[in-house]
């Protein structure tokens, strides 16, 4: 059954960007158009507030710069800047429910955000006639746009650890917008979901993606090797690296940036 136009959104620190934080976004929007689960009108990465105070968290606007360019080449996945905007720390049901209740009321706002996906406005000035034809002949037209968190395995799994989530924050994340949980080859997140009775009862808004090529490259992965001085070329983009390094995050030194800019 299909879940009608669908915004994957993933929260997260982004320090630096991974290959497989963007193919993610892909993996998803495949399995769930290929099996007709849905139209995938739009994805948006939203990086943290620097109040998050993760180890290893470099300032939003580093982490901006960088998703910026690793997504320079992609069509559909935007960067949502809101949560860095806050005052403090924002928790992730919030957060999916601003940007649920802006995208479903942004045709009454005169300055809509940058981050709006560009695929729903154009899917709905293109079917705007139709669907005004198709509501005067008495037919049913699904409009709905639900933004679902987009996340892997190690995400979903966080659920269970005592305190880190509110019972409150979970039914609505699950219950009102759903999940799409990537998850690596031999994993097994279905027994997860089947031993918690949250995520039973709403297990039909789970959706479960086994991504078969693996990628276990991390955000960890990248700066311990920066840190090291070591090489993280093809582990994310090469003008993320330049730009790590040029700023010297993650321990960088000197001599590595003079070699990037070599090579670049």
């Amino acid at each position: 059954m299909s879940q009608g136009k669908i915004v994957l959104m993933a929260c997260g620190s982004f320090s630096p960007p991974t290959y497989m934080h963007l193919r993610m976004f892909e993996i998803a929007k495949d399995y769930i158009q290929t099996l007709g689960l849905g139209t995938v009108v739009g994805g948006l990465a939203s990086p943290v507030h620097d109040a998050y105070g993760k180890k290893d968290l470099v300032a939003a606007h580093h982490r901006i710069a960088m998703l910026k360019l690793a997504l320079r080449s992609s069509s559909w996945v935007k960067i949502s800047e809101w949560e860095t905007q806050q005052s403090g720390w924002t928790r992730t049901r919030l957060s999916l429910q601003y940007h649920q209740d802006t995208i479903n009321n942004y045709m009454n706002d005169p300055d809509p955000p940058a981050w709006l996906p560009d695929d729903l406005i154009n899917l709905n000035s293109i079917d705007e006639p139709d669907n005004l034809m198709e509501k005067l002949n008495g037919n049913q037209v699904d409009d709905r746009v639900t933004v679902k968190l987009l996340c892997g395995a190690d995400l979903l799994e966080s659920f269970a650890t005592p305190g880190l989530w509110s019972d409150e924050d979970l039914e609505t994340i699950v219950g009102k917008h759903g999940l799409v949980v990537v998850s690596r080859a031999g994993s097994d997140p279905g027994r997860f979901i089947y031993e918690s009775d949250m995520l039973y009862k709403h297990r039909k808004n789970v959706l479960l993606v086994t991504n078969y090529i693996a990628n276990d490259v991390s955000s960890t992965v990248i700066r311990r090797l920066v840190r090291r001085g070591e090489s993280a070329k093809y582990l994310t983009d090469d003008a993320v690296l330049a730009y790590l390094r040029q700023h010297r995050l993650y321990g960088a030194r000197h001599t590595d940036t003079e070699a990037v800019a070599r090579c670049s």
